[in-house]
C-alpha cells in the first residue's frame, strides 16, 4: 500500500506547474510529504493561478516557489534549474510538463508554427534532460509528459506528435547515461485530457469522437483523460516505481497502444 507521505522530504521541481496538470502534481506532492514544490510558468497571464498553486502547496505544509521562464532556450532552462536548486537546496525530482498542441494538415503549417511547436515540445524537452541530468541528486528522479499520439495512425497532428516524439528516444539515452547514479527517467504520454488546450483545437465533432473513443470512456467523468487520472502515475514513477526506467508509458484508458 503506498504511503500517504511517500514524497516526505523531497524537493520538487515542476516546469509548467502553474495550472492543469502541472499544477494538480505540484498539490499532490504537497500533499504527499514533499520538503519542498517550485513550479514554473511561462507566460504572465498565468501568474495569478501560479500564486493559487503556491498559497496550496504552502497549506500542505511545503516550501513553495514559482519562477517565469521561456524554456525554449538552453540558458533559460538552465538558469531554471540553477535558480530551484538555490531556493530549495536540493532537487530530488524534476517533472516536465511543457506542451503545446498543433492540430492542422501538414500542407498546411507554416514554417514558424513548425520552429515553434519544435521549440516548445522538442527542444525544451532535451534540454530539461540534460540539467535535470546534471542537478538532480543522486536516485532522483525524472519525467515528461508526452502524449499518447504516439501510438496513433491520425492525420492533423504530425508537428505535435512528431515533435513529441523523440522525448522517446531522449527518455532512453538518459536513463542509460544517469542509471550509473540511481536516476530513474521516464516519459508519461496520456490520452486527450479535459483541459483548456483539448478544447482549443478540437471541433464539436472531433470532441465527441475523442469523448466515446477510449475502451474506458464511458468510466470518465468526461469522457477524456481526467487530469485525476495521470497524477498518480506520475506519482508512483518517481517514488516505488523508480525501477521502471528508460520507459514511455501510455495512460489513456483504451485509446490507442502501440
Amino acid at each position: 500500500m503506498t504511503s500517504p507521505l511517500v514524497l516526505k522530504g523531497k524537493t520538487v521541481l515542476i516546469a509548467g506547474g502553474a495550472k492543469n496538470l502541472g499544477g494538480l502534481i505540484a498539490k499532490d506532492f504537497a500533499q504527499r510529504g514533499a520538503k519542498a514544490v517550485a513550479i514554473h510558468y511561462n507566460s504572465p497571464s498565468a501568474a495569478a493561478e501560479a500564486e493559487n498553486t503556491l498559497e496550496e502547496i504552502r497549506f500542505q505544509g511545503a516550501q513553495a516557489f514559482s519562477f517565469r521562464a521561456d524554456l525554449t532556450t538552453a540558458g533559460a532552462t538552465e538558469k531554471l534549474f540553477a535558480d530551484a536548486k538555490a531556493a530549495m537546496g536540493r532537487i530530488d525530482i524534476a517533472v516536465n510538463t511543457v506542451g503545446k498542441v498543433l492540430k492542422k494538415p501538414m500542407i498546411d503549417i507554416s514554417e514558424a508554427e513548425f520552429d515553434e511547436m519544435d521549440a516548445v515540445n522538442n527542444k525544451c524537452a532535451f534540454f530539461f534532460l540534460k540539467e535535470a541530468g546534471k542537478h538532480l541528486e543522486d536516485n532522483g528522479r525524472v519525467c515528461t509528459l508526452v502524449t499518447s499520439l504516439l501510438g496513433a495512425f491520425t492525420p492533423f497532428y504530425s508537428s505535435y506528435a512528431g515533435t513529441k516524439a523523440p522525448v522517446e528516444h531522449y527518455t532512453r539515452a538518459a536513463a542509460k547515461e544517469f542509471g550509473d547514479r540511481g536516476i530513474s527517467v521516464t516519459a508519461v504520454g496520456p490520452g486527450p485530457m479535459d483541459t483548456p488546450f483539448f478544447y482549443g483545437q478540437e471541433s464539436a465533432d472531433a470532441q465527441a469522437y475523442h469523448k466515446s473513443a477510449a475502451a474506458l470512456s464511458g468510466f470518465s467523468k468526461t469522457g477524456l483523460t481526467d487530469i485525476e487520472d495521470i497524477v498518480p502515475y506520475i506519482r508512483f514513477l518517481v517514488t516505488e516505481g523508480w525501477w521502471m526506467t528508460g520507459q514511455t508509458i501510455l495512460v489513456n484508458g483504451g485509446y490507442t497502444t502501440k
